[in-house]
């Protein structure tokens, strides 16, 4: 049986011979404060709702968000999105769904 922390990848930064970065130029590209400074590594994870790619700050103190259908975990966003419609759609049934439609038109014009 897999386990949550399986799907997990990490996120490696080195400054430890370089002059590093300022903590406003670290949370200006979403990272946390410090990760610009010497060696910093902390896991991340791919919404499964959505394509894109969560630092996981080790400093967070709120509950990631998930979802219960699926099991996975998601992104800020979508864990807001999921709260409202309670609708679990994967991102690989997105893509599924868009590729059935795109054939289903190439069909019909073709």
């Amino acid at each position: 049986m897999k386990t949550k922390r399986s799907h997990e990848g990490e996120l490696f930064i080195d400054h430890r011979f370089t002059p590093g970065l300022t903590s406003e130029q670290t949370q200006a590209q979403g990272l946390p404060v410090g990760a610009g400074q010497g060696l910093f590594e902390t896991p991340t994870y791919t919404c499964s709702h959505c394509p894109r790619v969560v630092i996981m700050n080790p400093k967070r103190t709120r509950p990631r968000e998930r979802c219960r259908k699926c099991d996975h975990y998601l992104c800020d966003r979508c864990g807001a999105i999921m709260a409202q419609t309670k609708e679990c759609k994967t991102y690989k049934q997105f893509l599924d769904e868009l590729q059935e439609k795109a054939f289903k038109e190439e069909l019909r014009s073709g």
